[in-house]
């Protein structure tokens, strides 16, 4: 029969219990016990970072705890995710992922991380559809003619994108396969330089957020013919969405989401979840994201993972298609 080690030496003694009065410390430690960062993966002033700035002010009232926006813009979203995928998994960083979080992976043949494996989502903040634009000099008045305008001119129809691998640039890719037209892709730095040359009619088309484009719109320096989500959006009732336009099966959504470093406790993921959820349905916040043309989800966790997976997937097959490179 096999012995317990027993030891009488006061100085291990006094150690083991340290070491369990420590370990009964953290797992007991209240969150948060300290400042958040909520990192950015963009500049300020755009969808992800105005979200950013209406959820973290929530969260310091309700916790007492500062949770402080970070800006990390810059490759692709790369260098701010590289930074969360690193971080302690103590929830108190948390990142604010876009629908590009999931394009990245096809796009690129090499990520400083692993998008499934290093991170824990914790809830998809909103979504919106992007709208369908065109210079007013186009003849198109719908989404049908606009095809059969471009299939008539292949490789003749300009069209701009924040950059390569954006959003505003794989929807249009999306388009081109799904209704077999050839237009030429012109990547901005930034969706401002798009719009702006897409307003001088540098380029004919674009498929740009409803926020940056709609008061062109109304102006009438651009047109409108759809809006890219499955439904349409109350920032533009008008509008039909593309499947209404024509264009079956389509959707392309701006989406916004947040995920923590993978290893955050469940309990952690939970909690964070719980208290945006209940953030996203204060008026003031509906008010302001629906102003933006972007609704609250607040998906659980579990639902937010699966998202994740089917946009890769469906975003893997538009990137090998259309044989879209980052800049």
């Amino acid at each position: 029969m096999g012995h317990a080690l027993v030891t009488r030496d006061p100085s291990l003694i006094c150690a083991a219990l340290a070491f369990a009065v420590a370990a009964g410390s953290a797992a007991t430690q209240p969150y948060p016990s300290k400042p958040i960062r909520l990192i950015v993966p963009f500049a300020p002033g755009g969808p992800a970072d105005i979200q950013a700035r209406l959820i973290g002010p929530k969260l310091t009232e309700a916790w007492g705890q500062q949770v402080v926006v970070e800006n990390r813009g810059g490759a692709n979203t790369i260098i701010a995710t590289e930074i969360t995928a690193k971080a302690d998994p103590d929830g108190h960083t948390v990142q604010i992922i876009s629908a590009g979080f999931t394009v990245n992976i096809s796009l690129y043949p090499r990520l400083p991380y692993d998008s499934l494996r290093d991170f824990a989502p914790v809830t998809q903040l909103t979504s919106g559809p992007a709208i369908v634009v065109v210079h007013p000099s186009l003849p198109a008045r719908s989404v049908k003619e606009l095809i059969a305008f471009a299939r008539a001119r292949p490789g003749q129809i300009v069209y701009a994108s924040a950059g390569s691998g954006s959003p505003s640039h794989l929807a249009v890719e999306l388009f081109k396969v799904m209704t077999k037209t050839d237009l030429v892709h012109v990547p901005y730095k930034g969706a401002a330089p798009a719009m702006t040359d897409l307003i001088a009619g540098q380029v004919q088309v674009s498929f740009p957020t409803i926020i940056a484009a709609f008061p062109h719109v109304k102006s009438g320096r651009l047109r409108a013919l759809a809006v890219t989500g499955a439904r349409r959006s109350p920032a533009a009732p008008d509008l039909p969405t593309m499947a209404e336009a024509g264009v079956t099966g389509y959707e392309a959504a701006n989406w916004f989401g947040t995920v923590v470093p993978a290893k955050t406790p469940p309990a952690i993921v939970s909690k964070l979840r719980q208290e945006i959820a209940r953030a996203l349905r204060l008026p003031d916040v509906q008010e302001r994201l629906l102003s933006q043309g972007m609704e609250p989800v607040s998906n659980t966790p579990e639902q937010f993972a699966d998202y994740i997976k089917s946009e890769m997937a469906k975003w893997a097959k538009v990137v090998k298609a259309s044989g879209a490179r980052p800049d």
